[in-house]
């Protein structure tokens, strides 16, 4: 039977690790990077061992359903009455930083944008349909997310930690019920990345449920599906390592790109205090920067009791103001709240490199990672739940 799969494929000699699965660039890596394509097959299992062992083949995963990380509570918030800054971009220490983002250019891979709520005038704005719905923001999860990142003053209302970002790159990966594929999140990420992206956010995970459900549907026993979608689960998790690992070879000769993503919000601490998910996948992959979420306390900040752990960083994620479709104000908690904190300090930090030495990958990812801190957490908090703590916008 044959299955729709993503071929990372490229015209120069390549090896992979076979018990690692790393890759090995022996040869020119750049080229290996430059010459890389994204191709989306109908193909045989019988062939996948044999295609997967030839050069030009980097990595190879079946398309597998994937979702938006939806936000654990929404409610609408009226406008403010005196001019204000959201908590999370206090928490973040944006207000009082000397940079703003500007010269940085930033992708949110969502469910689209409004493009023309208040708070994103004066950015340039460029949107790409991975769906087929069509450009714009039906569901309001992206909208909010990219507010996070770089909406300006609205109404009063600061909700943007870099607020400064002059050009935007909107790929709508998810449609209105928040749902996708796994080829349209690679396909994207590679637009992002050959468009200029210095910084690449996404608040989405795979849907390995609905992967097992559709073998099932296809004919598929419920054991074998299961088996099916755990292989292609593995697979998805090597293709986006290597994608990323192939964005950062090519940072080393043209823009610097990071890729930062949701830990996922399946953990239930409010349940149980040992009912903990570990992130999901693709922000648990190598070379993906994964994000917890924090909320406020009269003690300090706590983690959010849906947030998975293990995560690299934390941001603020309960209780985030940020922009909704038609104009004014939502607000939301998750993960998914949390990441474009962390993506809009990265773009802070973009411009604090760019302005005083060359941007890398690696520069941008240690300052970033670096940040975080655990001052002002409330103790007796569980390191692995956050990382490296709450990332902190550059001061000086």
């Amino acid at each position: 039977m044959k299955q729709k799969h993503i071929i990372l494929r490229t015209t120069q000699t390549a090896t992979r690790d076979p018990f690692l699965g790393a890759l090995s660039l022996p040869r020119s890596a750049e080229a290996v990077a430059a010459g890389l394509s994204i191709e989306v097959e109908d193909i045989d299992r019988r062939q996948v061992s044999a295609l997967t062992r030839r050069s030009d083949i980097l990595a190879m995963a079946p398309a597998i359903p994937m979702k938006l990380i939806k936000p654990v509570s929404q409610k609408n918030v009226a406008t403010p009455s005196a001019q204000t800054t959201a908590w999370g971009v206090k928490a973040v220490g944006a207000d009082t930083s000397p940079f703003t983002g500007e010269g940085v250019i930033v992708a949110v891979l969502d469910t689209g944008i409004d493009a023309a709520h208040p708070a994103f005038a004066g950015v340039q704005i460029i949107e790409q349909d991975f769906t087929g719905e069509g450009n714009g923001d039906q569901n309001g999860h992206g909208t909010h997310c990219a507010g996070t990142i770089f909406g300006r003053i609205s109404d009063n209302l600061r909700i943007g930690v870099a607020p400064g970002v002059q050009k935007a790159l909107i790929g709508k990966v998810l449609g209105e019920n928040g749902g996708g594929s796994s080829e349209q999140i690679v396909s994207a990420i590679q637009w992002a990345g050959q468009n200029g992206a210095n910084v690449i956010s996404m608040s989405l995970g795979m849907d390995f449920p609905g992967f097992v459900k559709q073998l099932i549907d296809e004919g598929y026993p419920t054991e074998l599906a299961t088996s099916y979608a755990l292989e292609g689960y593995r697979a998805n998790v090597q293709l986006f390592e290597r994608l990323a690992a192939l964005i950062k070879i090519q940072g080393s000769f043209s823009q610097a790109t990071v890729i930062i993503a949701a830990a996922g919000n399946e953990s239930q601490r409010n349940v149980n205090p040992d009912f903990e998910i570990s992130v999901s996948p693709p922000a648990v992959s190598d070379g993906i920067i994964s994000v917890a979420a924090l909320g406020e306390s009269t003690q300090g900040l706590t983690v959010a009791t849906f947030s998975n752990t293990g995560a690299n960083v934390s941001g603020p994620g309960v209780k985030i103001l940020s922009a909704k479709p038609g104009g004014g104000f939502v607000q939301m908690s998750g993960t998914s709240m949390a990441t474009p904190h962390v993506a809009g300090v990265a773009a802070l930090w973009a411009e604090k490199i760019m302005k005083t030495g060359f941007l890398t990958p690696l520069t941008l990812t240690a300052r970033l990672i670096g940040s975080g801190t655990e001052t002002g957490l409330k103790p007796g908090f569980d390191p692995t739940d956050v990382g490296t703590g709450l990332v902190r916008a550059p001061q000086v």
